[in-house]
């Protein structure tokens, strides 16, 4: 009889929020594989002079990143690192990017033995040197298998129990894969788990540098056939970077998971790398400032990973191998005229 997974999230943004729902769900529903209670690892900020943790546990909402939504009585929001992750057996990595060293740094020796993960953060680190997996840096400080979660996932239509779909990428299906699908898997998220980690994860950095090229298109007021015209060369693009500089660690069927075609879709469509994109061609104001205005400090992903991968591949010089990537970038910090989108690939 294995004993019953301990399940921690860590971090409680949007998408935090909604999937603590979820898994809060999930785990009252299999109380075979899981205890009740479900921990999340919550930043502590004070609100209307009262702790945002006890907000979370008094109301059962997140007034601050997911208001008018409901959470699951058995999500306990925790303010101290150490006691969230205390004994955990299953943590569930939804914060950014930026915090997953120092946070894995003060969960080491806490957890319990043979504990597994899971990297629900889009995206991987590019640089001129090389390319690094968040999923292989929580492994690597934790000295844990970690998993890999993404897809069409705009966290408030899952909130709001809007279908969706999702992938997972695992390298042990049968076992691991199996416990993530009952934690994750709902009627309105349905997830498919594959063996892909490696893919899942780059397909969710790459589609934003694709959004920046769908937006330009949409400043310039051109059309539907156009837009998917760039959809279509940027998915060629996202495959052959993987399987160039991957090899057989990315598989081709990735693509057109919920992870590749249907996330880059949505990204294309709506969100915040395609809104500022459009911006920039109709107000021909600086991308920075754009930011700031538009996005209340956040940085914009698509732009910043187009410079990263033109670094990476000017570095190996096959820029030009990468016709899309490259416009992008060259529109968005080179001065070149935003024209140049369909003109260029």
């Amino acid at each position: 009889m294995h004993p019953l997974e301990k399940v921690t999230i860590i971090g409680s943004g949007n998408w935090g929020s909604a999937i603590a729902k979820i898994v809060g769900t999930n785990t009252a529903c299999h109380t075979d594989l899981f205890e009740p209670t479900v921990r999340q690892w919550v930043y502590e900020e004070i609100l209307d002079n009262k702790k945002l943790t006890d907000i979370i546990n008094e109301q059962h909402e997140n007034i601050k990143y997911l208001k008018g939504v409901k959470l699951p009585h058995n999500v306990v929001a925790v303010s101290d690192l150490v006691e969230a992750c205390k004994d955990a057996s299953l943590l569930v990595f939804v914060l950014p990017h930026q915090f997953i060293h120092g946070v894995c740094e003060k969960m080491k020796g806490y957890l319990r033995p043979q504990a597994r993960a899971i990297s629900l953060i889009k995206g991987l680190e590019i640089t001129a040197e090389g390319t690094r997996l968040f999923s292989e840096e929580i492994s690597h400080i934790l000295n844990i298998p970690c998993a890999a979660l993404s897809g069409a996932n705009i966290a408030n239509e899952v909130a709001l129990e809007q279908f969706s779909e999702s992938t997972i990428g695992c390298q042990d299906i049968e076992v691991d894969g199996h416990i993530f699908k009952n934690l994750f898997n709902t009627a309105y998220f349905r997830v498919n788990v594959i063996q892909d980690h490696v893919g899942v994860q780059l397909c969710g950095a790459l589609k934003n540098v694709v959004a920046v090229g769908a937006g330009f298109s949409d400043g310039l007021g051109y059309g539907s056939n156009t837009k998917a015209a760039i959809i279509r060369l940027g998915l060629l693009e996202m495959r052959k970077f993987g399987q160039t500089f991957f090899g057989d660690a990315v598989q081709t069927e990735t693509f057109f998971e919920s992870c590749g075609a249907a996330d880059l879709i949505t990204t294309c469509n709506g969100g915040r790398n395609r809104k500022v994109a459009e911006a920039f061609v109709l107000t021909k104001k600086p991308i920075e400032q754009l930011e700031e205005e538009l996005l209340n400090g956040q940085k914009l992903q698509g732009t910043l990973t187009a410079r990263e991968v033109h670094q990476f591949l000017s570095a190996r010089n096959m820029q030009h191998e990468f016709p899309l990537f490259s416009t992008v970038y060259r529109i968005a910090y080179e001065g070149l005229s935003p024209e140049n989108i369909i003109i260029d690939i």
